[in-house]
Parts: C-alpha cells; structure tokens; sequence
C-alpha cells in the first residue's frame, strides 16, 4: 500500500512538473489563435490570420535565413571538429585528454551576456569586424560544447579495435571512420546535430553583440518585433518554431529511437 501511494505521488509530481514546464508553451500556442490584435486567449472564437502574417513581417526572411545559414554551418563544423577532439580524448594519447574536455565544454558553464561581451571585446581587439563571420565563430564556441560532451560520451562506448580491423582488411583510416565509426555512433551524431543545431538557432546572449543593421538573426530581429509592434504574429511565429522543434524530435525518434539519442540504449 505504502509502495503504491509512493508510485502515485513520484507520478503526479512528474506530471505536476512536466504541466508546470509546459503551461508557458501552451499559453503561446493558444494566444497565436487569438481573434484579437493583443495577447488574448481565443475564448469567443480562433483565427488563422497572424499565421498568414508571419511571412509579411519587415525582414523575416533575410533573418531566418541568416538563422538557418548559422545553425547549419556551425553545427557541420562543431560535429567535424569536435568529433576529431572527442577521439584524440577517449582514446587517452593527448597529454592532459581530462582537462582539454573540461575546457572544451567550458563555455557552458558561463552565461550567455558573459560569453557574449568576451568574444566582442576579442574581436574588436584582434580587428575582425566581419558581422556574418562574426557571428558564425561565436556560434562555434556555442555549439562545439554539445558536440564534444556528446561525441566524447558516445566514444567512452566505441571500440576503437574496429577501426583497425577495418584497416586491416584494406580502409584507410578515413575510410575505416566513415565505414565503421560514423554508423556504430549515429545516435551520438544525430544527437549532438539536433542540440547544435538547436542552441545555434535560438541563441541570443551572445549573438545580440555581434550583430549590426543589417545582419540580425531571428531571435534578435523576435525582440526587436516585440519593441516595435508586438502581436500574435509573434505568438504564431513563436509556435512554428516550436511545432518544427517537435517535428526533429519525432523524426529524431523514428530514426534512432530517443532512447539511444539519450544514450539508455544501444
């Protein structure tokens, strides 16, 4: 009896915590239907037209594209690089492996505005004033985190005599890595894309300083809506964002299975 009311009680805080997360979602999605040019519940009534409104937006486009651009070349290069230091650091021949994948996953341990301010005063100091770079190298610093702490826990797992014996029977090292380790870590990949790719896309803190008239990405450009003429455009934007985020995670789930992806299975 005790074991049972013990069972309900951990299941309805889960569920009391999950509500309690969501419900600022859920209020978001639900003022998108708004039939009212204000943040309002659809109590009399939904209405589709802020959705329709999304794409009106002054310099929607060209900041989600800017967005898009960042997320996919700062994630395709934290997955390269951070993928090569992960395997210098599990297989133990860099001198000091522990201490370079501490400070490899260093910059998630500061906050955003502090990170930010950092790489502005850099590269202000070192003259690099190209915005678009900018921004896709402070990206990298945020992304390569994910990708590291990921891949180095993914390669904990690996065996790396695989990979000889593939060279063994004809592949060169390249080839044994695309043949033999990229499938066996496929989890580990698509995991640390899609938290990449995520963190790049809805990054803030650090992308506000690097970013001038004419380069903005989508969040900062979401502020600037919510300055200038706040409606439920936002709300309807906010959810397509949400909605897309969800569709990666079910498409996430249907190739690998989430539970690989949260590394509890093979």
């Amino acid at each position: 009896m005790i074991n049972r009311l013990a069972t309900l009680f951990a299941w309805a805080m889960a569920i009391g915590a999950a509500l309690f997360l969501l419900a600022p979602l859920i209020v978001i999605a639900a003022a998108s239907f708004s039939p009212t040019p204000v943040f309002d519940l659809p109590v009399d009534g939904a209405s589709l037209r802020w959705y329709t409104r999304i794409g009106q937006m002054d310099g929607f486009w060209p900041a989600l594209s800017l967005s898009l651009q960042l997320a996919a070349f700062s994630t395709l290069l934290a997955l390269v690089l951070g993928t090569l230091a992960a395997i210098a650091i599990a297989q133990g021949r860099l001198p000091g492996a522990e201490a370079i994948g501490t400070f490899l996953v260093s910059p998630l341990m500061m906050p955003g505005l502090v990170l930010g301010i950092a790489l502005l005063q850099y590269f202000r100091m070192v003259g690099f004033n190209a915005a678009w770079s900018a921004l896709l190298l402070a990206h990298l610093v945020v992304t390569l985190p994910y990708v590291a702490r990921t891949m180095i826990a993914g390669l904990s797992r690996f065996d790396f005599t695989l990979v000889e014996a593939a060279r063994t029977l004809g592949c060169t090292y390249p080839g044994a890595i695309l043949k033999v380790m990229v499938p066996a870590l496929a989890p580990s990949f698509l995991t640390a894309g899609l938290f990449s790719f995520l963190a790049s896309f809805d990054n803030y803190p650090v992308s506000i300083f690097l970013t001038d008239v004419r380069t903005k990405t989508l969040p900062i450009k979401m502020l600037q809506y919510i300055e200038e003429a706040p409606d439920p455009t936002l709300a309807a934007l906010s959810t397509c964002i949400l909605a897309a985020t969800v569709v990666l995670l079910i498409a996430s789930d249907r190739l690998v299975g989430l539970h690989r992806m949260a590394g509890t299975g093979q």
